[in-house]
């Protein structure tokens, strides 16, 4: 044994010394034939219990550099996903900056026709309307004025030849991307919280490492855990209090993500048709013959935008397709279809710049699943960075009270009568004193009753483990 660890365990040794003789113990015992313990005897519980502990506390540091190990896994994964993020928006961007510019071409052809083309639309705009609400009321029950007056204002806000163009409007991918972009950073922020947890729970628990002399291995991530999805409870907190766990941090966003084009169906030939034999739960509009689709009575009320498909039985929204602008016609010449094509490609990086966020949520989700079992398990550890450093014992035996069976005058002991619990009051770390029952058949001789105090007190230590920031 080093000089050091000599002097540490009688530094150890007086302290419980000073610990013990402020306490009276109960001369009382739970198997008869065992003599109570004495001082010294409380100060060798202390010891045992003490070394129990110190293996709780490196397993503890084992099991945080896991955590921390799946954390580095876990942030390789996050820069390759931010790579593929950051590619597929810089596409979408682009494919957007191409449409615009077929737009603007397209509005320029439509200038030098802008009498003609402006007189067919505001005939075109009333039958529209009218045509929707018609078809609307014919099969909804409700709403067809609300329907007549959102359809209005989008006629309103539409040019002419926007509504023979096929695809998205440019003005709703652009609003889309501003909602991926509120999205994106939410995640983020949530995912540097996590990180920062981890890190923090990682640096104090290295710090008890070297309090107490221990040099942590090198962990593998156990498979085991790489399925592991349920949610589980943290018990300690470094952000505030309470605090429910890293994988509260995603929860509440898992399932909320959307494909914004459903909310554009209408406009769109994927509209849920219902099979012959079965029914659907909302009311049907059919814009045939002259439609391509049909569209439920809830689509059109949330999305009036989708009356455009009756623009096939307006003869005047017809002309606009065939409008000759000084020997051109716009809506018949290739920048039509060079403007479909890009806000196809837009389309589609949008929706595939959705589907990443989707997957990115739930990876965080089922990551931090895995390290609130974790910092369930092992986080506590990191709390005792926050204690008293000082070379005192880490646990004290304090009493021993041990409960004699009472018998009535004349009555004799039962000869397999059960002994009494034995009562324990222990200091654990800088908690306050806890009262602890040990069952009467572990006598305080017994190595194991050492054990079993420690694992108790340490139990209730780790509910209320709370690391002050």
């Amino acid at each position: 044994m080093s000089s050091r660890e000599s002097v540490r365990q009688l530094q150890t040794v007086w302290s419980l010394r000073k610990q013990t003789e402020v306490f009276r113990i109960t001369t009382c015992c739970p198997i008869s034939g065992v003599v109570p313990p004495s001082k010294d005897d409380l100060i060798q519980i202390s010891l045992q219990g003490g070394k129990y502990l110190n293996k709780q506390i490196e397993n503890a540091i084992n099991g945080v550099q896991e955590m921390k190990s799946v954390m580095e896994k876990s942030t390789e994964d996050h820069q390759r996903f931010l790579d593929t993020l950051d590619k597929t928006k810089h596409q979408k961007e682009e494919a957007l900056r191409t449409a615009q510019e077929m737009e603007t071409k397209l509005e320029q052809e439509e200038e030098v026709c802008n009498e003609t083309m402006k007189t067919l639309w505001e005939e075109c705009k009333p039958c529209l309307k009218n045509t929707c609400v018609k078809y609307y009321s014919r099969t909804c029950s409700t709403g067809s004025g609300l329907v007549g007056r959102q359809l209005e204002d989008v006629l309103n806000r539409t040019s002419p030849i926007s509504i023979w163009i096929n695809g998205e409007k440019i003005d709703v991918l652009e609003q889309e991307g501003r909602r991926q972009n509120r999205e994106f950073k939410n995640l983020e922020d949530k995912y540097t919280v996590m990180a920062d947890g981890v890190d923090s729970i990682f640096s104090d628990s290295m710090k008890v490492a070297d309090h107490v002399h221990y040099n942590p291995p090198v962990f593998y991530i156990p498979r085991f855990f790489g399925s592991y999805i349920r949610h589980r409870r943290s018990i300690r907190s470094v952000f505030q209090n309470p605090f429910h766990g890293f994988q509260s941090l995603f929860a509440p966003m898992m399932g909320m993500g959307r494909n914004f084009f459903g909310s554009m169906d209408s406009m769109m030939d994927t509209d849920l048709i219902p099979d012959e034999d079965s029914n659907m739960n909302e009311d049907v509009v059919i814009t045939k013959p002259f439609g391509n689709g049909r569209m439920t009575c809830r689509e059109i009320r949330r999305n009036s935008a989708g009356c455009l498909k009756f623009r096939d039985e307006c003869q005047k929204c017809r002309d606009i397709q065939h409008v000759d602008c000084s020997g051109k016609k716009p809506l018949e010449g290739p920048l039509k279809e060079e403007l479909e094509d890009a806000l196809a490609l837009a389309e589609r990086f949008t929706q595939q710049y959705n589907g990443l966020l989707k997957k990115f949520e739930e990876q965080m989700f089922n990551t931090s699943s895995i390290l609130d079992l974790f910092n369930k398990q092992f986080g506590w550890v990191s709390s005792l960075a926050n204690s008293t450093d000082s070379d005192d014992s880490i646990f004290h035996v304090l009493t021993v009270t041990c409960k004699d069976s009472e018998h009535k005058p004349g009555e004799e002991k039962a000869m397999e009568e059960e002994p009494e619990e034995t009562d324990v009051s222990v200091k654990l770390f800088d908690s306050p004193v806890m009262n602890i029952t040990v069952p009467g058949d572990i006598p305080w001789s017994d190595p194991k009753f050492s054990e079993v105090v420690a694992q108790e007190a340490l139990d209730r230590y780790k509910e209320t483990a709370v690391v002050v920031k």
